[in-house]
């Protein structure tokens, strides 16, 4: 397909007619505050560091494990002395030796990390288009209550020269009946449009954050490939759907290492001390082998069980990337259709146009009815219609290609955003800071600040 197909729609009539206002918002702003004030962004980011404790709980069973243990006893309370008995102790236990079980259960979390972080950049994208469209459909139904406010005025002025001419004879009862009764839908359709309006506002408050004010119109098309088949390229290479599940492979494939490696032996330090009011001090360290014999087949049905989740999430993948092939595959014919309806539409226009003042005009000489009058004014307006909705499909349909390849991000956009780095409070846990360590009071920082938010 040859790039000038899509450059065929960039200048629209309905989005470059959009008023213009002192506060006047554009597509790019929208898209800031879409990804500014989401609560979906922000619930994404939430279980996102969810999962980065994870590292952190998983970390926790290679380091070492201290408690403290205080008792009071009192024994044979019918007796007056020495009933009384206070007990303190200390221990100490630290895994040495598990086949490898905890460390790669620490990379099994890690992975899980990165699939969640694709996750979230899947999740902006859902975000940042929604706001698109948006944005788009209230362009689209602003210059639809323009066009019909338009159509009435006419109708109200063909209604006038019927009854003008009916006055002095021309016309019938019923062409002035076919004007009022077109008069009568055209305000019932005017309403509907506003109603329509006014639910694409409230569409675009929830998406954005905000109320449309002066939306300005697009200018241009965001860059895109030259081909079908380059775009589906691109989305293989960097789609967060596909980064989500190599990722989920990754992750089951330490969990089914993890899971042979319990079939194995354990060693384990522990050491202890104790303080008893009664007795002296004690003191013992100790090593403990742990070797599992037989557990009614469970651990090898948990070896089983991993292998089937590496299987399955490999057929994921394969069925992900059809998938993903079949979606761009979508976005770019929606976007071929869109540009070829706009293309029709403006030839369509031009001829109305011209069939409606010739018919106008000879309904002056009185060879054509009010109806005929009607019906080429009723047909023009259904052609400027299907421009404005076929502009709405073009932009809709270019932001979804992106979205579909993976590249409708705000990075990747050049928005002006307070963008959010999951990096940073995955450093903060990773190493499972103590709360009254340096690193545990920068980690409080963090927690305060998204608490803040």
């Amino acid at each position: 397909m040859k790039r000038r197909y899509f450059g065929k729609a960039l200048v629209g009539v309905f989005l470059l007619c959009a008023p213009l206002q002192a506060t006047a918002e554009t597509l790019a702003s929208a898209l800031t505050a879409a990804y500014n004030n989401s609560n979906l962004l922000e619930q994404s980011r939430a279980l996102l560091r969810a999962e980065d404790e994870d590292v952190a709980i998983a970390l926790s069973a290679l380091l070492p494990q201290i408690s403290g243990r205080s008792t009071i006893t009192l024994s044979n309370p019918a007796t007056v002395r020495d009933n009384l008995s206070s007990t303190i102790s200390l221990t100490l236990d630290l895994l040495l030796w598990d086949a490898g079980k905890s460390a790669l259960a620490v990379e099994a979390a890690k992975e899980t990390v990165l699939a969640a972080r694709s996750d979230l950049t899947q999740q902006e994208q859902a975000v940042l288009l929604d706001a698109v469209n948006a944005y788009v459909q209230v362009l689209r139904d602003q210059r639809v209550v323009q066009l019909r406010d338009s159509n009435l005025r006419l109708i109200t002025q063909e209604l006038r020269a019927a009854r003008d001419r009916f006055e002095v004879g021309e016309v019938t009862r019923t062409d002035v009946a076919q004007a009022e009764a077109r008069l009568a839908a055209g305000r019932g359709a005017l309403v509907a449009a506003q109603g329509d309006l006014a639910i694409t506002r409230e569409l675009y408050k929830v998406t954005v954050g905000r109320a449309p004010s002066g939306l300005t119109g697009i200018s241009r098309l965001p860059e895109l490939p030259k081909s079908a088949n380059a775009a589906k390229a691109t989305a293989k290479r960097v789609s967060p759907l596909i980064e989500q599940v190599q990722h989920q492979i990754r992750a089951n494939e330490l969990n089914y290492a993890a899971a042979k490696a319990s079939t194995r032996p354990t060693i384990n330090f522990s050491g202890a001390l104790s303080h008893s009011s009664t007795t002296n001090n004690n003191s013992s360290v100790g090593l403990t082998m742990s070797v599992p014999i037989y557990q009614g087949g469970q651990l090898s049905a948990l070896v089983r069980k991993s292998l089937a989740a590496v299987h399955a999430s490999k057929a994921v993948l394969n069925q992900t990337a059809l998938v993903l092939d079949q979606n761009v595959a979508n976005a770019w014919s929606r976007l071929a259709v869109a540009n070829a309806q706009v293309l029709s539409a403006d030839r369509q226009i031009r001829a109305a146009q011209i069939a409606f003042d010739g018919v106008r005009e000879e309904a002056k000489l009185g060879s054509r009815t009010t109806l005929d009058v009607l019906d080429a004014e009723q047909a023009l307006f259904d052609a400027r219609t299907n421009r404005v909705v076929s502009e709405t499909q073009v932009y809709s349909a270019a932001y979804g290609l992106l979205a579909s390849m993976g590249l409708l991000t705000a990075d990747n956009l050049k928005l002006k955003v307070d963008r959010y780095d999951p990096a940073e409070y995955y450093n903060a846990v990773k190493n499972a800071p103590v709360p009254s360590s340096k690193a545990g009071k920068k980690l409080d920082r963090i927690l305060n600040r998204y608490q803040k938010n």
